[in-house]
């Protein structure tokens, strides 16, 4: 499986201008139940809106979202990856730093983002494919020299030290069986 991140990211990228107003980015949102999105000028990504940032700005005394442009509340540090980039890479980062998307980007083209949704389907699928891969010899012999359960490992060494310790005092095998 190539783990690209091109393999994950949505493709469907909406994206909104500088000079949009709050409401219409807000709308947008909304209307494509979306949480993110990357904001251009010229063509050329400048940054990222998120719902939170909205929540931020319409949450202030005297704000009119209909009047504020998305550049004054959007976030300049956009995370960016390559097409190519590993989705571990990706996941580690987002996690680390706490971001909620990655916008995918070859040089000013925005190709695609990658959100927490997107790394939960990645996540299923890395997982499925996992449990789908064929039972090797070596998997098999694992898990036939593992006991069965924690019951029947606590067991096995409390046996043992209480046959042990039949030679010495009852007392140690009372306390081998607790």
């Amino acid at each position: 499986m190539n783990d690209a991140i091109e393999n994950f990211m949505t493709r469907s990228v909406h994206t909104i201008g500088t000079k949009s107003p709050l409401a219409e980015a807000h709308r947008m949102m909304n209307d494509h139940a979306i949480r993110h999105l990357p904001v251009l000028e010229g063509g050329r990504l400048v940054g990222l809106l998120s719902q939170r940032d909205l929540h931020l700005i319409e949450t202030l005394k005297d704000v009119d979202p209909k009047e504020v442009l998305v550049e004054e509340a959007m976030s300049q540090d956009a995370y960016t990856v390559t097409p190519e980039t590993e989705l571990a890479a990706v996941a580690r980062e987002m996690a680390l730093h706490k971001y909620g998307s990655a916008v995918v980007s070859r040089g000013a083209q925005v190709l695609g983002i990658f959100t927490t949704t997107d790394a939960l389907r990645a996540l299923d699928t890395v997982l499925s494919a996992a449990q789908q891969e064929p039972v090797t010899k070596k998997a098999v012999a694992r898990k036939a020299s593992k006991p069965a359960s924690r019951k029947a490992a606590a067991k096995a060494p409390a046996r043992r030290s209480a046959s042990k310790s039949r030679k010495g005092s009852g007392q140690a095998a009372k306390r081998s069986r607790r």
